[in-house]
């Protein structure tokens, strides 16, 4: 019997959502469903639905770090992907691990508020998340909040996304992808949501129609892992980002609707396509 090859192995450094709509839940289905192979290194212990985070159990830093070389050492990776980090002694660790293994590209998600507004990562810790991590980024995938705590500028329309994204290039990521679903026109959210992929060869946007849904939770974690698996697969970054932009927006068209508050997505789409 001949096994079926799996293309593109992912390993995730990030916390465990109980709920299983963001975080290591949302990665290892989003990188699962798109032909991929997930391992992890999980972070920190969350206890949370879609109403919001109640508790975070931080994972001892030797613990973060052992979970990462015990992948590292027998099944390999073709990509990182991180998420939530919490403090600046994981970010450290995490800098760590991924020096060890310079070759394979990182996908870092800055992840620092969780949807219902619990802070997922301690003030002290931006800093070192903007020395060590955002330099070593293939990819970066700031939403408009993020991008302003990285950079200090206002983050408001689409030109500060812009302005934003080619700062964080100056802080040495290879690639941003700036996020703008917290963009506002007038009074609210426009019409439109408009994410620019920045490179120093220039942009690329991705635009559509604003989904009118309370179903977003895992939208940040859904997309960077979708990157991180085409870079694993082998895609150019235009190539991984288009195909991980289709797949967050297919997947909240077809959100279960589970939960009383910011419900997850429909990760298994593809599968069932």
């Amino acid at each position: 019997m001949t096994k079926a090859p799996h293309r593109g192995r992912v390993l995730v450094l990030a916390g465990s959502d109980s709920g299983g709509g963001a975080g290591i839940q949302a990665d290892i289905k989003t990188i699962t469903a798109l032909g991929g192979y997930a391992a992890t290194a999980i972070t920190a212990i969350t206890v949370q639905n879609t109403l919001g985070v109640t508790a975070v159990h931080p994972i001892p830093l030797e613990i973060v770090e052992a979970q990462a070389r015990a992948v590292l050492d027998d099944i390999g990776a073709d990509a990182f992907k991180t998420g939530m980090l919490g403090d600046a002694a994981t970010v450290e660790v995490v800098a760590r691990v991924l020096d060890s293994a310079k070759s394979i590209p990182a996908v870092i998600d800055p992840v620092m508020v969780a949807k219902g507004g619990a802070a997922l990562l301690a003030q002290p810790a931006v800093g070192a998340l903007k020395s060590l991590l955002v330099p070593r980024a293939a990819l970066l995938t700031p939403n408009a909040p993020e991008a302003a705590a990285l950079t200090g500028l206002t983050v408001e329309t689409t030109d500060d996304l812009r302005r934003a994204g080619e700062a964080l290039l100056e802080l040495g990521a290879h690639a941003v992808l700036m996020k703008g679903g917290h963009i506002l026109e007038g009074n609210g959210p426009g019409e439109r949501v408009v994410d620019l992929l920045i490179t120093r060869q220039g942009e690329t946007a991705f635009e559509g129609e604003r989904i009118d849904t309370r179903h977003t939770h895992g939208t940040g974690c859904t997309l960077a892992s979708a990157c991180a698996v085409g870079f694993a697969q082998g895609l150019t970054l235009t190539e991984s980002v288009a195909r991980a932009w289709n797949y967050v927006h297919e997947a909240m068209l077809r959100a279960p609707g589970f939960g009383a508050g910011h419900g997850p997505l429909d990760h298994a789409w593809v599968v069932r396509k």
